[in-house]
């Protein structure tokens, strides 16, 4: 019994943009399960790069919602298969590319409600989804929507005030209204829209889960002051719209038992607890657990860190009670791969030889890197700029990749003390996401903030503050929300 009792844990999951991951965490808050599916490498039937299909308009960002079904699975057999004892985990909770949206097909419910243990999760849900691939948080292609919502409500600032944030391109409601507007027919046919976080915490319960606060906040629809949705801002997207989003919950929630599904297949308890999933930034926030002072960086697929509050370029996340505000960036890791394949030859030893080589402040060349919209500014294009101020088509390779390093870190603490953020002596960076793994890359990241960086013990935080939030939300141990 004691050794049962020890094994207890929750799992965390992240379904990030290019990959599904799992984390177990046990009661005394350590990890000693992980692993991965890969969009690109283990679903290459999909043809994803960078998990996503960019389309020809260079606006449009989609990804396969069958391929995320499909990755689950995978993953649920690889643990399977490795004797992990299901029957051990107490909870689960998870997060989700923010904005990304999933639309359910009339009569989707009652194939959640029915699921067979003997067939896999996609081989049922095949015919689930009116919309095959769903806009995510890379796609810019709703700058009409964003117009027309902003005047609903009476301009930007109005928006923000009400919803946290003025009309963004990726943001869920404007999404939703490109949907109806473009294909009402498929929106006709859906009876219920998810966050790409909901979703994978519906497909848990094998009924829909509700929108958590937190998540809810990224879709400028959300009325933060209140926690309800905003009926001019639903009018202005698309009609009976309440209806197929449900009602918000809080983050902290415990939106039901997990499916018998899962208990039949793999061996849950039914007894399993499933905490609303949220978005996968303030999922690596309650894993960092920062405190005053501190500034996250998640240098990931999209790079992002908490800022203080601005007028229109802010993004609340309220799943408690307080408010932590997201200062996004679109070119952020898939950038970063793209320099290392053009510069590195595809290495990232010889990135970080690149790195080695050349000194702080690369002897005044300047590069900011933007293949796609960037959203904070809003520019596209590659800007190179000598020592003497004049802008240059090309680096040596050497000076290209500390250029692209440099310039993003810098772009970030430009835009952070724009904003009224201030470096104070006892401030101290927490990196997290794909690129803490590399150490002169996190070399840059202190150099151009002026403090030092720490890492947490897994790169997952998205993961492991699922984890905590599992533990948390039905109150299994004494833990503390951070938000």
């Amino acid at each position: 019994m004691a050794e049962r009792a020890a094994r207890r844990c929750c799992l965390g999951w992240d379904f990030s943009t290019q990959q599904v991951k799992v984390v177990a965490v046990d009661a005394e808050l350590s990890v000693f399960y992980e692993d991965s599916v890969q969009f690109d490498r283990d679903l290459v039937e999909f043809g994803t790069q960078g998990g996503v299909h960019v389309h020809k308009d260079g606006l449009t960002v989609t990804s396969p919602v069958l391929m995320w079904v499909q990755a689950l699975d995978i993953i649920l057999e690889k643990m399977k298969a490795s004797g992990f004892d299901f029957s051990q985990v107490l909870a689960l909770s998870g997060a989700g590319q923010q904005h990304g949206s999933v639309y359910w097909k009339t009569g989707a419910s009652q194939v959640l409600t029915s699921l067979s243990p003997d067939l896999l999760l996609h081989e049922q849900l095949q015919a689930c989804f009116s919309i095959s691939n769903c806009p995510v948080w890379m796609d810019s292609s709703t700058a009409a929507q964003c117009r027309q919502l902003e005047a609903a409500v009476g301009g930007a600032q109005a928006l923000s005030r009400l919803t946290g944030s003025r009309a963004y391109e990726r943001f869920t409601g404007n999404q939703i209204a490109k949907i109806y507007q473009q294909n009402p027919e498929a929106y006709s046919h859906t009876e219920r829209i998810s966050l790409v976080s909901s979703f994978a915490a519906s497909l848990f319960l094998g009924s829909y889960s509700p929108v958590d606060y937190s998540d809810g906040s990224g879709m400028n629809l959300l009325q933060i002051q209140d926690k309800v949705w905003s009926q001019a801002c639903l009018g202005a997207c698309a009609p009976r719209l309440e209806e197929k989003l449900g009602r918000p919950v809080p983050s902290c929630s415990v939106v039901g038992p997990i499916s018998s599904y899962f208990v039949q297949r793999y061996g849950f308890p039914p007894e399993c607890k499933v905490v609303a999933f949220t978005g996968d930034n303030p999922a690596s926030l309650a894993g960092m657990r920062l405190e005053e002072g501190d500034i996250a960086v998640s240098p990931s697929t999209w790079d992002s860190f908490p800022k203080p509050v601005g007028p229109l370029r802010m993004h609340l996340a309220p799943p408690s009670g307080l408010c932590v505000h997201f200062c996004s960036f679109k070119n952020g890791s898939l950038m970063r791969e793209k320099i290392r394949d053009e510069s590195a030859s595809g290495s990232w030893s010889e990135f970080s030889k690149a790195l080695q080589s050349t000194e702080m402040g690369n002897g005044g060349n300047l590069g900011f890197y933007f293949d796609v919209m960037e959203i904070t500014p809003e520019i596209i294009g590659r800007h190179r700029f000598s020592a003497e101020n004049r802008e240059v088509l090309a680096f040596p390779r050497e000076v290209e990749i500390r250029a692209l390093i440099e310039g993003q870190f810098m772009a970030k603490k430009i835009h952070a003390e724009a904003l009224g953020y201030r470096v104070m002596p006892k401030t101290k960076i927490l990196a997290t996401g794909g690129a803490s793994h590399n150490r002169d890359i996190l070399q840059v990241l202190a150099d151009v903030f002026g403090a030092p960086v720490y890492i947490i013990d897994t790169a997952n935080s998205a993961c492991v503050g699922s984890t905590y939030r599992a533990f948390h939300g039905p109150s299994l141990l004494c833990l503390v929300s951070i938000y």
